[in-house]
């Protein structure tokens, strides 16, 4: 960085260095940075803007800048990322949070308030990652039972602390899907597994590809893979759960809703859409 530069010209030049190597959102991803490093946000950073770049925080910054124009994803620098309001700690062992997940959220909760007004519910969320699914809806609902589950142990450890971070209690299980859950009631089961086809990995956006899990993004074939075993292990369960959510990539939707239905069990299935109106979420609903 240009010495004796002031903070809004620092963020304008690094945007302009990631903008030119074809870095995608070159000013927000910037703007995330040195409000990181300078540990400002909202008004006080704009506030700050005219102010001389702090010698203390040079070295942070450009490491930083570096990182993120080498394609590593802002967050995974950062150490963190905002899901339903609240802070949580991300690694590259765990699948970055994305938006359209708090609406799954959304819906379980509400779903679950229809169906459970004064009760307890047992909730189990499945490939858990960092943890964002299961810990919001013990953060929002602590009457809720929270199990959590992951084929890995560095995502189940990052989820550990998130729990922890978040004052929630949430039982973790290592295994695939369902199977650490054999025999257990589970009134709500919710899960945003791997769903991208195999094949559409190699194209996938740099940040994405090269640095996020692979294991959290490959749903098989044709992406939904996880999704056909989940629907057979429900016999695993002491009973089958009375609510289900699912998130899911662009253009499954209706095939999971299918085999929601095939199962049998669900008296209600709906699809919710995300902001975008692409086809999001699936929910099923047993009313008997």
């Amino acid at each position: 960085m240009t010495p004796n530069r002031s903070i809004r010209e620092a963020l304008t030049e690094a945007s302009s260095f990631l903008a030119g190597l074809g870095v995608l959102e070159p000013q927000h991803n910037a703007r995330l940075l040195l409000e990181h490093v300078l540990g400002l946000e909202g008004a006080a950073f704009f506030a700050a803007m005219a102010d001389p770049f702090p010698a203390s925080g040079m070295v942070r910054w450009q490491d930083a800048i570096r990182r993120k124009a080498a394609g590593e994803p802002a967050q995974y620098i950062m150490g963190w990322q905002e899901f339903y309001g609240r802070p949580f700690q991300v690694t590259p062992a765990v699948l970055i949070p994305r938006p359209e997940t708090e609406l799954l959220v959304e819906a379980v909760l509400r779903r679950g308030d229809q169906l459970w007004p004064d009760g307890a519910p047992r909730a189990a969320d499945i490939g858990t990652g960092s943890g964002v699914i299961a810990v919001t809806l013990a953060a929002e609902r602590p009457n809720w039972q929270l199990t959590a589950v992951d084929i890995s142990s560095a995502a189940l450890a990052v989820a550990a602390k998130n729990a922890a971070a978040a004052g929630t209690a949430v039982d973790f299980r290592e295994g695939d899907l369902l199977s650490p859950l054999a025999g257990l009631e589970v009134d709500i089961l919710v899960s945003n597994p791997p769903y991208i086809p195999a094949g559409e990995i190699a194209g996938l956006q740099p940040e994405v590809r090269d640095h996020e899990p692979r294991t959290a993004l490959d749903g098989g074939p044709d992406g939904l893979a996880p999704y056909r075993i989940m629907m057979a292990q429900l016999q695993l369960l002491a009973a089958p759960p009375r609510l289900v959510g699912f998130e899911l990539g662009q253009g499954q939707a209706r095939d999971v809703a299918d085999m929601l239905a095939a199962t049998g069990f669900y008296d209600e299935i709906e699809i919710v859409p995300d902001l975008a109106g692409i086809e999001r979420h699936v929910v099923g609903i047993a009313r008997h």
